[in-house]
């Protein structure tokens, strides 16, 4: 829990209309975010936009080149730039509810909390739908990020036993069939996923947020690298269109369908919503709110800009290198060589995918424990007990809880291909109310915006149009997923 206290980080009492303490002999900047960062500023604004690139800038890179292929080199950029901006603006109005204009000294760690601030009374029906959107879209991302890691674990082993010469006939012309078994990857995520959960919450992941964004420089420069040398391969010819166009062999209908769905892969791309207040609340304990507010939009203001130029960049090269043969994973179906190099950018994502997991993971386990010690109360004995693995103390129902929700979401994942599906229409769906409708209602009604002026109508019609945007990206996502007729409901066991 956040100490509500106005003290500073010695636990010196803050005066109300004091000057806040001077830190290595630098005054901290004016409230109202004006004023120069000072160097002692930096390491918070570092910390944080870290968080906003790992959460945001990490996955999403590797199907830049694909939603380019799908949207032209006029309309990709656009649209990447567009929603980028969007998703700034949202952003910040987010994060400016991190404290109450009404009692500066309340805080609000998490978007729940802001949902029972500011909509809570007398609206219970909005607490309890942003309730489930909130907590089923993280759920959601821990499920999505275990499947896709562990075929990543089995990428590795895929280009190490089935791309080599034993895998093709004598006339060099057909490969022979090679199957790699991708189960057991989702059991070694798994268990790591158990050991890292136990991570005691959000304010302690720093160090993996570091390996994180290592991770992210590794497979990101490989991809950079790679998609260089094709181009210069072939002789500095720059490939693609510059209108939507994608497969000459699809119909009409499949290529609209494929652009909506290029738009929903941008979009996700900027989504940290769901941790912007927890990262916001981490970055800023012990210091008084309105400052943490500063940092994290100085955060934000970096690290958005940031995504978007890494999406540019990675996106245009591997574009302009494979053109509209760009695929959604670009490491195994856009570059086949060299294998160890492959393997490393596989293996970063891996490491990427481990630690993101946890960055969403986290404030689930902090709902459902502060739940059962409601429920319980904090002095009961299964809730108090404390076991000893080596040197480490660990509580014991966080431990069985943690432990269960990891096992649950690695078998579903396992198993049942239908149960991802599922998720990830429901991810889509989720993006509009969590992104931009509640950030966008509470904002206009806390600052008194008259429905029908430019602002207000300005802020409405960039809601609506997130909201055509999403509801066309789900149908795009059912029609290219439910409605295929070799659909299979059920995870196969073998990956090829």
């Amino acid at each position: 829990m956040v100490d509500n206290s106005t003290t500073n980080n010695n636990g010196q009492q803050l005066i109300p209309g004091q000057d806040l303490p001077r830190r290595g002999g630098s005054q901290v900047a004016d409230h109202d975010g004006h004023g120069s960062m000072l160097p002692t500023e930096a390491w918070p604004v570092l910390t944080a936009t870290g968080y906003i690139l790992v959460a945001v800038a990490g996955p999403g890179v590797l199907s830049m080149a694909w939603n380019l292929a799908q949207l032209g080199w006029i309309a990709g950029p656009a649209a990447i730039i567009l929603l980028s901006f969007l998703t700034w603006i949202a952003s910040i109005i987010l994060c400016d509810f991190y404290f109450s204009p009404h009692d500066p000294d309340k805080r609000n760690p998490s978007y729940m909390h802001v949902i029972r601030s500011y909509l809570g009374a007398g609206r219970t029906a909005n607490v309890k739908i942003c309730w489930v959107i909130q907590y089923l879209n993280l759920f959601v991302i821990a499920s999505l990020y275990t499947d896709s890691a562990s075929q990543m674990m089995a990428d590795i082993e895929w280009v190490s036993k089935c791309s080599n010469s034993n895998n093709v006939n004598v006339d060099d012309s057909i490969k022979i069939p090679c199957w790699v078994y991708q189960k057991p990857y989702y059991i070694v995520f798994g268990v790591t996923q158990i050991l890292l959960s136990q991570i005691s919450d959000f304010r302690r992941l720093r160090w993996l947020t570091l390996l994180c964004f290592g991770a992210f420089l590794i497979f990101s420069s490989i991809g950079v690298g790679l998609s260089f040398t094709k181009i210069a391969s072939d002789k500095w010819s720059i490939k693609g269109s510059l209108e939507p166009q994608g497969n000459i062999n699809m119909t009409r209908a499949k290529k609209t369908w494929l652009i909506f769905k290029a738009l929903g892969h941008i979009a996700d791309g900027f989504d940290f919503s769901s941790v912007l207040l927890e990262i916001e609340d981490t970055i800023g304990g012990g210091l008084p709110a309105q400052e943490a507010q500063k940092i994290m939009r100085k955060a934000i203001h970096y690290g958005l800009p940031a995504a978007t130029c890494v999406y540019l960049f990675f996106g245009s090269l591997g574009y302009a290198a494979l053109g509209e043969d760009s695929p959604e994973y670009i490491f195994l179906y856009g570059f086949y060589k060299p294998h160890w190099l492959l393997n490393i950018a596989t293996a970063a994502m891996v490491l990427h995918y481990a630690g993101a997991y946890q960055l969403f993971i986290q404030p689930i386990f902090a709902m459902f424990e502060k739940a059962v010690v409601k429920r319980f109360s904090p002095d009961n004995e299964f809730i108090k007990r404390k076991i000893k693995i080596w040197t480490y103390e660990f509580k014991l129902f966080q431990l069985v809880l943690r432990t269960f929700f990891v096992i649950v979401t690695t078998l579903l994942s396992m198993f049942l291909a239908i149960y991802l599906d599922i998720l990830e229409l429901i991810k889509i769906l989720a993006f509009w109310p969590i992104v931009f409708y509640f950030p966008v209602k509470i904002y206009i009604m806390e600052k008194k915006i008259p429905m029908w002026s430019a602002r207000g109508l300005g802020l409405q019609m960039m809601s609506f149009g997130i909201l055509i945007v999403t509801m066309a990206v789900a149908a795009a996502n059912i029609v290219d997923v439910f409605l295929q007729d070799s659909y299979n409901p059920i995870m196969p066991n073998r990956y090829y």
